[in-house]
């Protein structure tokens, strides 16, 4: 028998990788029937998780998020990501395929859930795993209801108040819906996070006869639920949409990211080294909580970042001086440029948080990319800088994410490897929570009903067994604990997608007016000068949230504009 259901741009062929989900683009028959086979049902939300979003550079031809705030500067000022700061960003050049994705993968889940509940498979009953296909299949559509609510997310952190619906909907009904306000989308994301974190499982390869073999532990858990709820919290207790300071709404942040954290690390989650985040085996770290698992091995990141001068280098992203000057000193705990600090201005990264050295590269790093027999050379001149063509503008290049042991020459073996872009991890969850209680409280020190401060909760991010950095003392002052706190997040999460986002929802947009260079020449005695370059960028307080497209609004003439564009 036949569903005799038209699907509209959904994909109905699926493969499945042997023990991990990874993610595929399937092929996309339009309007065909789709059969009631099992495969292809399951298929459709298995799709969905191929819209999951990453930013390796996919979108932006090399650019990411990192490159569009005060992380990075992209090595070619033609590249697409350019114009979130060139003043080319408009309705007419979104930016962005974020409303396209999003409500692609939403009316997927929406269809899901409306149409294929109730079907039992009578030609697998006689299989020995009927039990544990049926348990994949009922829990899709609580993935579908998960799914949704991450896509929603996404786009209210990009446009605010957006067309929220969880019905099935037509082009016609589409195309006259009106925005929804923010906090009754964050709201009903809270709420239905929460009661997915009682449905959805703990672990695929913990399910008994509920679970097939090979287990696909790449699917949203419960604990993916309840990261979900808590960045949601985060979101819309911040300034951007909590213009009113409404303590109960940080309260309430604080509750929920409280819960992630208690909840993980009772059952097996702990912060792990920080080198170990990213590399070929990430998504089976301790730490994660959620990964997005690309399909299969990739050289994508590398190719793009690794130094111009090395085989198959090409700069893309490169760390800002904003984002060096971002370690503090690992002796003292203090910024470079406060007094007693250590730092030593003709030998200006030594002693530097062990973060720095995990993700950025410098002048005189050796071994990077690890077949590179040369030490990296971003004076003016050297082997991997101006005035070559695409060197780094900075003095920098990227380091974190990127696969050393990848060799990107001719006759190389190894060219490729896994990348798995980190979703939800530990660590985000701690800062979440110590950003969530110092505003509730208004003290650094203070717990309130919670029983741990916000400087404890990001003291235990600085005492990772590779980072080991100075505690956060207490009686900070709310300043000065709270540019602290902005400066450890911008470090921890240095481009994971976070600092684009953050500086927006807190409404510190001036920080991307500007981001500074370091500029190196070497000295006939064998000494670096070393140089800031400040380069101004086009900011617009329009610009804390993106354009409504010009297209859409097109279609729907009942969708009003985000203010100032």
């Amino acid at each position: 028998m036949k569903i005799k259901k038209i699907v509209s741009g959904i994909a109905c062929m699926v493969t499945l990788a042997a023990c991990n989900l990874d993610y595929h683009e399937y092929a996309n028959y339009g309007k065909d029937y789709i059969d009631e086979s099992y495969e292809n049902v399951i298929g459709m939300i298995t799709n969905v998780y191929s819209i999951l979003d990453y930013d390796f550079g996919q979108t932006y031809k090399g650019g990411m998020l990192a490159s569009a705030c005060d992380e990075a500067e992209y090595a070619y000022t033609n590249n697409d990501i350019c114009d979130f700061v060139n003043g080319s960003w408009s309705p007419a050049n979104p930016m962005s395929n974020i409303w396209s994705s999003s409500y692609k993968a939403i009316q997927i889940c929406n269809q899901y859930l409306a149409e294929f509940q109730g079907l039992t498979f009578d030609e697998l009953k006689l299989n020995d795993d009927y039990r544990a296909q049926m348990f994949r299949y009922t829990n899709s559509f609580k993935e579908a209801r998960f799914l949704r609510a991450y896509f929603y997310f996404n786009l209210v952190r990009a446009y605010g108040d957006v067309p929220y619906f969880t019905e099935m909907v037509t082009t016609d009904q589409v195309n006259s819906l009106t925005r929804t306000p923010a906090q009754e989308i964050f709201n009903a994301i809270i709420a239905e996070c929460d009661k997915l974190s009682t449905e959805l499982p703990a672990d695929y390869t913990k399910l008994g006869l509920d679970g097939i073999a090979p287990a696909e532990n790449g699917r949203v858990t419960c604990y993916a639920a309840l990261a979900l709820k808590a960045r949601a919290a985060l979101y819309a207790a911040s300034p951007l949409f909590n213009p009113g300071n409404n303590k109960d709404l940080w309260r309430r942040a604080a509750e929920a990211n409280k819960e992630v954290i208690e909840t993980c690390t009772a059952n097996g989650f702990k912060l792990s080294k920080y080198s170990e985040l990213w590399g070929p085996n990430n998504w089976s770290n301790n730490e994660m909580i959620f990964v997005r698992r690309y399909n299969g091995n990739i050289s994508t990141l590398e190719e793009y970042n690794f130094p111009m001068g090395v085989p198959g280098g090409n700069s893309g992203n490169c760390p800002t001086q904003n984002m060096v000057d971002a370690y503090e000193m690992k002796a003292t705990g203090k910024m470079w440029n406060e007094t007693g600090s250590g730092y030593d201005a003709s030998n200006p990264y030594a002693g530097r948080d062990p973060r720095f050295d995990m993700t950025i590269v410098k002048n005189g790093d050796t071994k990077w990319p690890s077949k590179n027999a040369n030490p990296i050379e971003t004076f003016y001149g050297g082997l991997n800088a101006e005035p070559l063509s695409g060197a780094t503008p900075t003095g920098y290049y990227l380091k974190k994410y990127l696969d050393s042991a990848i060799d990107l020459s001719a006759n190389s073996t190894t060219k490729t490897s896994r990348h798995s872009w980190i979703t939800y991890r530990l660590g985000e969850f701690y800062l979440n929570y110590a950003e969530a209680i110092f505003q509730y409280t208004g003290s650094a020190d203070n717990a309130g009903e919670f029983g741990m401060t916000a400087c404890e909760a990001v003291n235990i991010i600085r005492n990772r067994t590779d980072v080991k950095m100075p505690e956060f003392p207490t009686g900070l002052s709310a300043d000065a604990f709270w540019n602290k706190y902005q400066n450890e997040r911008m470090v921890e999460l240095a481009f994971e997608g976070h600092r684009f986002y953050d500086l927006r929802r807190w409404k510190d947009g001036d920080k991307l007016k500007s981001i500074i260079e370091m500029k190196l020449t070497k000295n006939e005695d064998g000494t670096i000068t070393y140089k800031r370059n400040v380069v101004n960028r086009v900011w617009d307080d329009k610009m804390y949230l993106f354009p409504i497209p010009q297209s859409e609004r097109m279609k729907n003439p009942n969708l009003s504009q985000n203010a100032g564009w």
